[in-house]
């Protein structure tokens, strides 16, 4: 049994997929390679304990055993990575990223090394194996994700929502001279769905239910426009995504029959208390991009005090959330967002007054629930996905410790390794 250091093999051999044995030679008759990880901490799922000096062997793209190391035969010829001091969880999601910066943009033609670069520094380099793009130039996204499918780059899965549909007056301040499509009736939200969605491609239908059309005001869309475009989305099994704003934009939402909220939704002096209950009762998920709020607001000049009240008025609506039961779904915004690092999002949702476990299944079983993402998917079970993320250290005592990522695995293949 060969036992290497990926440290060693990083520097040495300059080929951060070798030790996964992807590139050698395997005979006509001889099964998939395997990788055995030997000694980490492993949380099968989020719901029950972890494994403490764990195995975990995959083959090919499949995990094909998990279980303490005394239980677990590692096979002679597996290639062995030394799990010590980490965490193994299955792989992340962050539902709501853009590919809207200029080092994302000619994605068809951008030198593969220079967007493979972008693509580590954005997504991979924190664990994240699947991603959700909530409103980017959808030709330019499709160009990226065909990249990354062929092999050409490494990368997670992209879902894409597209559209960005406004309510009329209402394409956002802050993307200005940029406008975003505005639908004014029924009738124009749904030929605007519905012509969208002839793209096989495109993965789901993004509205502003509440959109900020200058830096103090809110226009809101009208629930019968809302229901209209989430009928025509859900007539090709398309899943609709809202960006709220406040609780007007959120009641849009809900009414109109809506899948995720992307933000939450804190502007405004008071919300509505109900809207967490209703929106369980109406199976509506969640991503609270907390970071954003303080970032988002610091960056336009509010003063601390601002940002402050809108932290807390957004972190009293994920408890709330939680508390009522509703699914929550980890996303940062990050490409609007350009400071990519995650910790702060973990412990705004740890401040909220979420658990380990609770920001665990928003980063795997809730978004894999939401987004069908098949059989085994958010979890390390024999015969699911390999896909995996390593930390150094144990998150549920610190937090932060999501953030230290050593690798990332997708369908058994590393697309990120920590460098020494």
């Amino acid at each position: 049994m060969r036992r290497l250091d990926p440290a060693k093999i990083v520097a040495g051999l300059g080929l951060v997929l070798g030790w996964l044995g992807c590139q050698g030679p395997i005979a006509r008759d001889a099964g998939p390679p395997a990788l055995a990880i030997v000694g980490a901490r492993v949380y099968p799922s989020p719901a029950g304990p972890p494994i403490a000096d764990a195995v975990v062997i995959v083959t090919g793209a499949q995990i094909t055993a998990v279980g303490p190391r005394s239980e677990i035969r590692v096979p002679p010829s597996a290639t062995v990575l030394d799990g010590t001091g980490a965490t193994l969880m299955a792989g992340f999601w962050n539902a709501h990223v853009h590919f809207i910066e200029e080092k994302f943009m000619s994605s068809a033609t951008r030198p593969a090394a220079e967007l493979a670069a972008s693509v580590e520094a954005m997504l991979t380099r924190w664990g994240v194996v699947n991603a959700v793009d909530t409103g980017s130039p959808p030709d330019n996204t499709l160009a990226l994700r065909r990249r990354i499918e062929s092999g050409e780059i490494p990368g997670p899965r992209i879902r894409m929502m597209s559209g960005g549909f406004v309510p009329v007056g209402g394409s956002p301040f802050y993307l200005a001279p940029a406008r975003l499509p505005e639908v004014a009736d029924s009738q124009a939200a749904a030929r605007a769905v519905e012509r969208l969605l002839e793209n096989p491609e495109i993965d789901g239908v993004k509205l502003f239910t509440g959109s900020w059309a200058t830096q103090s005001s809110v226009v809101v869309m009208r629930t019968a426009v809302v229901r209209a475009a989430v009928e025509a989305a859900h007539r090709r099994g398309r899943l609709v995504f809202a960006h709220p704003s406040n609780s007007p934009g959120a009641r849009a939402a809900l009414e109109g029959g809506v899948d995720v909220l992307a933000h939450a939704f804190p502007a405004g002096p008071d919300w509505d208390r109900q809207l967490p209950r209703r929106m369980r009762e109406a199976n509506i998920a969640m991503t609270p991009t907390l970071k954003l709020f303080q970032w988002d607001l610091g960056r336009l000049g509010v003063p601390p005090a601002g940002i402050e009240r809108t932290q807390r008025t957004a972190a009293a609506q994920v408890r709330a959330f939680a508390e009522d039961g509703g699914q929550l779904i980890f996303g940062t915004d990050v490409g609007y967002v350009t400071d990519y690092d995650p910790t702060d999002e973990y412990v705004l949702l740890e401040r909220a007054g979420l658990s380990f476990a609770a920001i665990l299944t928003m980063l795997t079983t809730a978004p894999a629930s939401r987004f069908n993402a098949g059989a085994g998917a958010g979890r390390i079970v024999v015969g699911g996905p390999a896909d995996l993320v390593a930390v150094t250290g144990d998150p549920a005592a610190d937090i932060r410790a999501l953030s230290r990522v050593r690798y990332t695995m997708r369908n058994g293949r590393v697309i990120y390794q920590q460098r020494p």
